[in-house]
């Protein structure tokens, strides 16, 4: 945790009580003093510091002082394939702790569709990776995730315009162009399971003015590739 993340409803006035699982982080592995200063941030909102008032095994209480603007975004939004519900959850921190504010979760051919009954799935446990994601790159602004499970409508009706004055780009194994390196742009990312998205839906994406590119021959677990593509294109 690199910056304790508070709720509205831990702040009165200048002042916020920390309690349950963030207590137990800064005791167990921070382990301030009186005195010492900590970063915090509001969700959603700035950050700045926290000076230590009072610690105990109930209760950290920090003055703050909340006057820096959270990070700028990375420039990317991100298309993923729903992979295994374990994956999910480590892809959904990286990308928040890098800096995506926008993604969207949908079904392909190779999507198994017990996947789609997960708990991982339920808003509690997306915002639980999110809010992790966040304290890791010491960032406030929550990403938007948005799950779809009908792939050929949200292609056809949706992606052009989430795409739209964007490089919409489609992570493929078997794409011929290379992934560019350095972009100056905002990107659209869309990446398959690990199998790689199936020759109808690469002319999908294609039609969605999607640009299918590779990282070479192998291939990668989708936790390596989001955070390997991510620094490639950036």
């Amino acid at each position: 945790m690199n910056i304790i993340l508070l709720n509205d409803d831990d702040i009165s006035g200048t002042t916020a009580l920390v309690r349950g699982r963030r207590l137990e982080h800064v005791l167990n592995c921070i382990k301030p003093s009186e005195g010492d200063t900590l970063k915090a941030g509001l969700i959603n909102g700035p950050m700045g510091s926290g000076l230590v008032r009072r610690i105990d095994a109930k209760a950290l209480e920090l003055e703050l002082n909340l006057t820096e603007e959270p990070p700028v975004p990375l420039p990317m939004k991100l298309i993923l394939a729903m992979p295994r519900p374990k994956v999910l959850g480590r892809v959904l921190q990286h990308a928040a702790a890098m800096g995506v504010k926008e993604m969207y979760i949908i079904k392909t051919w190779r999507v198994e569709k017990s996947y789609w009954g997960s708990p991982v799935l339920e808003e509690k446990h997306v915002a639980e990776h999110l809010i992790a994601g966040l304290e890791q790159g010491r960032d406030t602004v929550v990403p938007e995730v948005h799950i779809r499970t009908r792939f050929k409508p949200f292609v056809e009706d949706e992606l052009p315009e989430i795409a739209g004055g964007t490089l919409a780009l489609a992570a493929h194994p078997a794409a011929e162009e290379e992934c560019p390196r350095g972009v100056k742009e905002m990107v659209t990312l869309a990446i398959g399971p690990e199998g790689g998205f199936i020759p109808y839906e690469v002319d999908m994406l294609r039609a969605a003015g999607f640009i299918p590119v590779s990282l070479g021959g192998r291939i990668l677990r989708v936790e390596t590739a989001v955070p390997l593509l991510a620094g490639r294109l950036f």
